[in-house]
């Protein structure tokens, strides 16, 4: 089956990408940043920034059938490591409140700018997801190609 698309219906809808890529049974999630319906920032800063990004990266994980527990890799992509640093105590918290206390392979990488001014955080991720729970969503499958002669 080739690669498809997820993208949530409760998400903004995506133009020129797609908020997840699910190959098999892992779902390749696409960088989130904290937008939040009406396609703005949210304010407040870096941790009511992470909720925002963290929630829009679980949003695509469940709509695949994922849980938190089946990331396997987050990079979390920051225009300012000390200010991250300096609230990791109550980002923990968020995470934990969010996904429990099941932590994947992570990096955390310094960058000047996001693709929005206003973003300071960026995440991205990969989960692998148990057969069982795989939700493949069909109104995205195309169509298959007709094999052999008609």
């Amino acid at each position: 089956m080739p690669p498809v698309p997820v993208n949530p219906d409760s998400l903004p809808r995506p133009s020129g990408y797609s908020h997840g890529t699910l190959a098999g049974n892992t779902l390749y999630l696409g960088g989130q940043t904290a937008l939040d319906a009406e396609m703005k920032i949210v304010p407040g800063g870096v941790v009511a920034q992470f909720r925002q990004a963290f929630g829009n990266l679980l949003t695509t994980l469940r709509a695949a059938g994922g849980e938190p527990a089946d990331l396997v890799s987050v990079t979390l992509y920051l225009t300012d490591i000390p200010d991250y640093q300096a609230h990791g105590k109550e980002i923990g918290e968020v995470w934990r409140e969010l996904a429990g206390p099941v932590y994947p392979a992570m990096a955390g990488i310094g960058c000047t700018a996001l693709w929005q001014p206003e973003a300071v955080i960026e995440i991205l991720g990969v989960a692998v997801i148990p057969d069982d729970r795989l939700v493949i969503p069909d109104d995205r499958l195309v169509a298959p190609r007709p094999q052999g002669p008609a």
